[in-house]
C-alpha cells in the first residue's frame, strides 16, 4: 500500500460540495506491469478506422465477437447485451469473460480463449439462466464475480477456465448489483449498488479469502469530514414482499451515492464510480477516509461523462468506459485530468463496456453492448493492440 496517500492533506470541501481529490503519486503508482507505456496516449484521436473506432495514431482495431453470432473456433454463440468483463492469464495466453445484461433465462457470462499470439483458440458459456448480469470483478484466486443487477439479484462465482460450476454466493447479499472489487490485504470486497440512491458495500468473510459462503455485509457511512464507517445489515437476502426490508433500506444513516457502477481495487485504494452525477471516487482502505476524484461538473464542456465500468491501465491510469456520452473510454490521470483513449462512431444509442487489459498490458477488449442494432441489442466485442 502507498502510505503517503494517507500522510496528505485532502482538499476540505464537504462531501456534497464534490470536492476533487489530488492524489498525486498514489495513482501514478497503480501500476502492476512492467510496460507501462502499452496504453500511453501520445497524440489525438484520429479518424475512424474500418471498425468505426477512433484511436490514436500506432493503435489498431479488431472485432472479435458479435451477438448471435459463433465466436471463430467455436460453437458458442455471442452472447447479447455484453456487459462487464476482464481477462485471466492462461498458460501463454489469456481467457477474456464477458457478462450478458439480458434477462431471464438469457442472462449470465460468456468467455474467449486466447493463445499466446492473440489467435481465438475457444468460445464457451461459464454461467447460464440468470438475469441481467451487468458488471462484476476479478478475485486474486483467479475466479470472476458476476452481478445481477436487479432487486433482488445475487452475486455468482464463476471460473473462467469453464472447468468448474458457477456457485451462487446469498453472503454477498440480495440487492440491485453493479460491480465488486476484493482487497486481498484486507480480506473484504466491495461492491457497488445501481440505484439513484445506492449503497455502498462492504462484506467481511468468516473464514479467510477465497471461501465467500458466509460473512458480514455492511454499508458506508461517511460523515462531513469524509470519513467512512460501517453498519452491519441484519437481513442481507431479503425477498421481495411486504415482510422484508430491501438491502439498501436496512440502514438508516447509510451514504446514499448516486447510481453506483463500475469499482476496482488496487494498491489499499477502492476506486469507483457513479453515474447520476458523473463521479469518480477514491476511497482510502487505511485512513477510511473518501474522497472525489474526478467530477464531471468541474470539467465543462466534460470530455468524460456517462462514467461506467473502471479498471486501472497498464500506465497506472484509471480508465473509465462511458454510458452515452460520446461513447468513448477515457484514461483519468493522477489529478483527475481526463484524455480519450479511444472513440467509437455511428452507435450513439449503444455504450461501452467491460474494458479489460491482457495479462502482458499490450491488448485492450471492450464491448459496445447494443452496436447498430439497438433494440435486437447486438453488441460487439472489440480487442485494441499497437500496430
Amino acid at each position: 500500500m502507498d502510505k503517503s496517500l494517507t500522510r496528505r492533506t485532502f482538499l476540505s470541501y464537504a462531501l456534497q460540495q464534490g470536492p476533487v481529490l489530488a492524489v498525486g503519486a498514489s495513482i501514478m503508482q497503480l501500476s502492476t506491469l512492467s510496460h507501462a507505456q502499452g496504453f500511453r496516449v501520445t497524440g489525438p484521436l484520429q479518424a475512424a478506422d474500418a471498425n468505426g473506432i477512433r484511436l490514436p495514431k500506432g493503435f489498431n482495431s479488431r472485432i472479435v465477437a458479435v451477438s448471435g453470432k459463433k465466436v471463430l473456433n467455436s460453437q458458442y454463440e455471442w452472447h447479447q447485451s455484453p456487459d462487464g468483463g476482464a481477462c485471466f492469464a492462461q498458460g501463454d495466453g489469456w481467457v477474456y469473460v464477458s457478462n450478458s445484461e439480458e434477462y431471464f433465462p438469457d442472462g449470465g457470462v460468456g468467455a474467449i480463449a486466447f493463445d499466446g499470439q492473440g489467435n481465438i483458440k475457444n468460445a464457451y458459456s461459464i454461467l447460464d439462466n440468470t438475469v441481467g448480469n451487468c458488471a462484476g470483478g476479478v478475485t486474486p484466486w483467479h475466479t470472476w464475480l458476476s452481478c445481477e443487477e436487479v432487486n433482488c439479484g445475487a452475486v455468482y462465482e464463476t471460473d473462467p477456465f469453464g472447468k468448474k460450476a458457477a456457485i451462487k454466493r446469498p453472503a454477498l447479499g440480495y440487492f440491485k448489483h453493479e460491480a465488486v472489487a476484493v482487497d486481498p490485504d484486507g480480506g473484504q470486497l466491495y461492491l457497488t449498488e445501481d440505484e439513484k440512491d445506492g449503497c455502498l458495500y462492504r462484506f467481511t468473510p468468516s473464514n479467510p479469502l477465497p471461501d465467500l459462503t458466509a460473512g458480514v455485509l455492511e454499508v458506508a457511512v461517511v460523515d462531513a469530514q469524509q470519513r467512512v464507517s460501517w453498519q452491519a445489515i441484519t437481513e442481507p437476502n431479503p425477498w421481495n414482499n411486504a415482510l422484508s426490508t430491501r438491502t439498501r433500506y436496512q440502514v438508516k444513516e447509510a451514504t446514499k451515492f448516486r447510481g453506483g457502477e463500475g469499482i476496482w481495487y488496487q494498491k489499499g485504494l477502492i476506486i469507483f464510480s457513479t453515474k447520476r452525477d458523473d463521479r469518480i471516487w477514491v476511497l482510502d482502505i487505511a485512513a477510511q477516509t473518501i474522497k472525489v476524484l474526478y467530477d464531471a461538473k468541474q470539467h465543462q464542456p466534460a470530455i468524460l461523462s456517462g462514467v461506467d465500468n473502471v479498471t486501472v491501465s497498464p500506465s497506472g491510469d484509471i480508465l473509465v468506459a462511458e454510458d452515452g456520452g460520446d461513447m468513448q473510454l477515457v484514461l483519468l490521470d493522477a489529478n483527475g485530468s481526463p484524455t480519450p483513449l479511444l472513440q467509437v462512431t455511428g452507435q450513439t444509442d449503444s455504450e461501452l463496456t467491460g474494458p479489460a487489459f491482457s495479462p502482458d498490458g499490450q491488448r485492450l477488449y471492450f464491448s459496445s453492448q447494443r452496436g447498430q442494432d439497438s433494440e435486437k441489442r447486438l453488441g460487439i466485442t472489440y480487442e485494441i493492440s499497437r500496430l
